[in-house]
């Protein structure tokens, strides 16, 4: 067995190693503006099933009143805003790391709907959207006549 001696400049590389790399893939998964700001884009579910699209939003810190949904033809989209809170003059920021400003994301839905009867909920900073499929689109069990 070899014995390896215990070298503190050797922990602190790894650890500015992983920093790096931490902050590295943190650039790359996030989507940035050209000034590089990290520009917010909230994660959203879409379920499909047999009469709807239901569609769940994360939209943390979004007043209900600033939220957006349209549908035109089969794009559903949805618009919102967070925006930054006030910090107290007299204090300093020491790290920020939470995304503000709007956002606007598009999903274009695979069978024909309903837009008259869409219907949206916000509820806890999660938004939910029901999208009910048009008649022609639904599945229906054809009997089959025996001779």
């Amino acid at each position: 067995m070899t014995l390896i001696r215990w070298s503190p400049t050797r922990d602190r590389e790894i650890a500015e190693l992983r920093t790096e790399m931490d902050r590295w893939l943190d650039g790359f998964f996030t989507p940035r503006t050209p000034s590089g700001e990290a520009t917010f884009s909230p994660p959203v579910d879409i379920e499909e099933t047999a009469e709807a699209y239901i569609v769940h939003a994360d939209l943390p810190g979004v007043s209900g009143k600033d939220v957006k949904v349209s549908l035109d033809g089969d794009t559903l989209t949805l618009r919102a805003e967070r925006k930054r809170e006030q910090t107290s003059k007299d204090g300093s920021l020491h790290r920020t790391e939470r995304v503000y400003g709007s956002f606007e994301r598009s999903f274009t839905l695979t069978a024909p709907v309903r837009a008259d009867q869409v219907k949206a909920s916000y509820k806890n900073g999660v938004l939910e959207i029901h999208v009910p499929k048009s008649e022609a689109t639904k599945a229906r069990e054809i009997e089959v006549e025996v001779s």
